[in-house]
């Protein structure tokens, strides 16, 4: 018999369901919930290696006070009194809380009633700032309320899916394999990508628009112009249920499809192939996530693709509408409750209506009267030194924000850094003065809402490690000792729910998009049980709605929606000869974030192990960069080093950097360093995928690989990049400066002492070198002027199974099996761990389909992330034959 937990991922705005088997023996088995709508019993790989990531290596487990362990309430007091004398000596100005997509709506409901209600001032707001801020704007500007209009069935049943800046593939794997799954059986279905880079997303497209970075406005505008121009405009709809259909149509009428090619940098042939598939396909979705949002000109990014659907008549009905995909298990929580400093709880905002009605609600003795800073203003306000005060909950902004380096600065001179976290040791816990254990996934209770407005609940199946407690715990007991605690005297997250739920139905009569005012009543026992469900819930929605506005009624006050006018425009921050190339940022399959959960999980670093830097062959050619060398990232903001990866998918004039590595996990990586503090003024969302940039060649002198049982930091001075293994610390290393005798350079940072040493000289500077200890391998090092090329996975298992006799270590030192079979190489497929040289292997010897090579290796058959890069392996080696 095993104890089967309900529970929601902690990753993506997917929202997938997951199911927790606990076995006889305590170990816990991870798999994807079949009842849950989001994801129908799949999951992605990030997703399936959850229980991974349990062990509590690593975290804080017990409050810290300027260094020193404290008790809880000693901890709680320092917080208490030191925001209070700031706020008696400068005003509620002067602090600040930044929250995380990472906490439960519980959690993220009680931060914004102590700043916003009682505190007094709106300085709260969240990373999600990064993600998803223009498409709240968007929708908010179009349809008068924050209201994402679909769900992922109309991807499903859409006749024409366009994905513009996103990799969904790697980014949203779920929603993506629900698409391919759903163009298999309606083979009429078209797709649509529009990125710059050829991305695993481009697989399955049947059009690829390789446009100019920052140039998505113009396509779409254009699309507009050709709809009004070819009968595509649905004139019922706009006449009964639009406004500003006029001037918008008049400023789209500039943007002919020759300007449009002329402007995105496109063949024209691209362009018109584009628009036509609009004009000929019954329902679209179109699916956008971080490429349009993180722009100086987001929101208007976001409202061209809304007047389009608007236009066209194709939203509040099935397979149809402009979807914005989120990058955080609960953004959307947050936006529900007010996580945003440009907003008041509940979808509501800063007018008089709004601020007396939570005002009255809350019982607040000084409520916010205006917005607060902004995710990249509040850390400038603690430069500035205006903000002398901050909390900062879950999230790890000297890593994540645009100026990172300027950031790190600003906390390390702010008199008080607060930070609530789940592990020791981050960018940004190393810079607090107080630091709080809070609980992690799997401990903590609470909900979630992912991208189609579908709440579900987040279950602890773990006990509190240590002193670490909930988020909504540690507010609630701030709050009281602040002098609140009428207000915050919840003993249980389905309490702090209920309010909010009431809090959203109050006074709302329809008014405000967000309603779950029928879900106020729940008691603990039926919070507990709480099946999904998509707001609203309401009197009109008892059971939760699956897409909005299918009656033609909008939330601006005359319940119509608004097409807006839209000046296309490039980013701000052009290209010039000092930094001749366009950074863009984003994610890879295996990581999330800053890899504070991910980086622990072996098989997740196995894919790609160290930050890189993706370039074009012939930029890469021009400045004198050779595939898997190091090279040095610069802007005017700050430098990091990556290793090239030369892709001729990638647009010449750009590079992709991922923004996951930080300082815990390689030396010097932190692309954000490079980002300039440019925003939209719109939605304040910073413009991450758009920064000028120098790539040159950052010389070695060496390079070198060490596993070894013993915990021990990297040296200094020189480039390293850490990669998770079980039980072992393995680094990747490169430095400038020769080193003459590598024995001694290994015994001064590696220790050697009583190891019986193996080596192996290598012509030019090389050296193997591995360490013994009755019988067992405790250190193996790989040296050379150029990469190692190595056999990680026997080298690993050499550590768990000692290899016996001569034949077997002399392999050893090799850096190779001793099977004599090759290298399993990169791995590809990280579910099942297999690399690249065996699926080239298999497919020479006629493994020709990504079904054949699941029969034989298993790749592919279990998340499916990894398919693009079978077939396009299928593509380069079909052909080869084994003599």
């Amino acid at each position: 018999m095993s104890a089967a937990h309900g529970t929601t991922c902690p990753y993506c705005g997917v929202g997938c369901g997951v199911t927790i088997d606990r076995q006889n023996d305590g170990a816990l088995a991870v798999s994807g919930d079949v009842t849950h709508p989001a994801n129908q019993g799949r999951l992605c790989v990030k997703g399936s290696a959850l229980g991974e990531t349990l062990d509590l290596a690593g975290r804080l487990l017990q409050p810290q006070l300027d260094g020193r362990a404290v008790s809880w309430d000693q901890a709680l007091d320092q917080v208490a009194q030191r925001f209070s004398r700031v706020i008696e000596q400068h005003g509620p100005q002067a602090v600040a809380f930044y929250a995380s997509g990472q906490l439960l709506t519980e959690d993220y409901y009680v931060a914004n009633k102590l700043m916003k209600g009682f505190i007094g001032a709106a300085n709260i707001d969240t990373n999600s700032r990064l993600c998803m801020a223009s498409a709240v704007v968007g929708y908010k500007r179009a349809f008068g309320g924050d209201a994402v209009p679909c769900c992922y069935e109309d991807i499903e049943q859409a006749d024409l899916v366009i994905l513009t800046g996103s990799n969904t593939a790697w980014a949203h794997p779920v929603v993506y394999q629900r698409l391919v799954k759903a163009r298999r059986q309606r083979p009429q279905m078209r797709v649509v990508v529009i990125d710059p880079r050829e991305t695993a997303t481009c697989d399955i497209a049947d059009l690829h628009l390789p446009l100019r970075p920052g140039s998505d406005a113009a396509l779409f505008t254009g699309a507009l112009h050709w709809l009004a121009e070819h009968q595509g405009l649905d004139s019922a709809f706009l006449q009964q249920h639009a406004g500003g259909t006029e001037a918008t149509l008049a400023a789209a009428a500039e943007w002919s499809p020759q300007r449009v090619a002329a402007f995105c940098e496109l063949p024209l042939e691209r362009v018109l192939a584009f628009f036509q598939l609009l004009t000929a396909s019954r329902d679209w979705v179109t699916l956008y996530s971080m490429g349009i949002n993180q722009s100086a000109s987001g929101a208007d990014k976001c409202n061209a693709i809304i007047n389009l659907h608007l236009a066209g008549g194709r939203i509040g009905r099935v397979g149809s509408g402009p979807f914005s995909i989120t990058g955080q298990p609960n953004a959307m929580g947050g936006r529900e409750v007010g996580g945003l400093a440009n907003q008041l709880a509940a979808h509501m905002g800063f007018n008089a209506e709004d601020i007396d009605r939570v005002q009255r609600f809350w019982q607040a003795p000084r409520i916010a009267r205006q917005p607060g800073l902004n995710a990249v203003e509040l850390f400038q306000a603690v430069a500035a030194g205006q903000v002398k005060a901050v909390w900062i909950m879950g999230t790890n902004p000297a890593v994540s924000l645009p100026d990172a380096d300027a950031v790190r600065q600003a906390l390390k001179q702010c008199p008080l850094v607060v930070v609530s976290e789940v592990m020791a040791a981050t960018d940004t816990a190393e810079l607090a003065h107080i630091r709080l254990p809070a609980l992690a996934w799997g401990e903590k209770e609470g909900s979630v809402t992912n991208s189609e407005r579908c709440i579900s609940r987040q279950r602890a199946f773990l006990p509190p490690p240590g002193a670490a407690r909930a988020d909504w715990w540690i507010l609630s007991q701030v709050a009281q000792r602040m002098g609140y605690g009428a207000a915050f005297g919840y003993r249980h997250p389905s309490e702090i729910f209920s309010e909010h739920a009431a809090l959203s139905g109050f006074e709302n009569h329809g008014a405000r998009a967000f309603d779950i005012g029928l879900l106020a009543g729940l008691d603990r026992q039926q919070w507990r049980q709480m099946k999904p469900v998509q707001w609203p819930v309401n009197g009109q929605h008892p059971d939760g709605c699956r897409r909005l506005f299918s009656d033609g009624r909008f939330f601006h006050a005359d319940g119509r929606a608004r097409l807006l006018p839209v000046t296309p425009r490039l980013p701000q921050n052009a290209v010039s000869p000092r930094y001749p190339l366009v950074l863009n940022t984003g994610r890879i399959r295996d990581q999330w974030h800053t890899m504070t959960r991910t980086g622990k999980a072996a098989r997740l670093m196995r894919h790609l192990s160290e930050p890189f830097c993706e370039i074009h062959p012939e930029d890469a050619a021009e400045q004198g960069i050779a595939d898997r060398s190091l090279v040095r990232l610069s802007s005017p903001y700050g430098w990091m080093l990556a290793r090239a990866q030369c892709n001729p998918g990638q647009r010449r004039g750009s590079v992709f950097v991922p923004m996951h590595w930080n300082g815990q996990f390689t030396a010097q990586g932190r692309v954000d360093g490079l980002i300039p503090p440019v925003v939209d003024a719109d939605s304040g969302q910073p413009e991450s995928k758009h920064a000028p940039v120098r790539v040159s060649p950052w010389p070695v002198s060496w390079q070198a690989e060490i596993f070894l049982r013993a915990e021990i930091a990297a040296p200094k001075g020189i480039y390293w990049s850490r990669v998770a293994q079980d039980d072992l610390t393995h680094y990747i290393m490169a430095g400038q400066q020769p080193v003459e005798d590598w024995p001694a350079w290994l015994q001064q940072h590696f220790m050697l002492e009583g190891l019986t040493v193996q080596t192996a000289q290598l012509a030019q500077r090389g050296l193997h070198l591995i360490g013994w200890r009755q019988g067992e391998v405790q250190l193996a090092f790989y040296v050379r002027t150029q990469v190692p090329l190595l056999d990680r996975a026997a080298i690993l298992s050499a550590f768990e199974h000692p290899p016996i006799g001569g034949p077997q270590r002399l392999a050893l030192l090799a850096g190779r099996g001793a099977s004599g079979q090759p290298a399993a190489g990169a791995t590809v497929c990280s579910c099942f761990g297999v690399g690249e040289n065996r699926i080239i292997a298999a497919i020479q010897a006629g493994c020709h389909s990504t079904e054949a090579l699941g029969a034989s290796l298993q790749c592919g058959t279990n998340c499916g992330s990894c398919l693009p890069e079978l077939k396009k392996l299928i593509q380069q080696h079909a052909s080869q034959r084994v003599a």
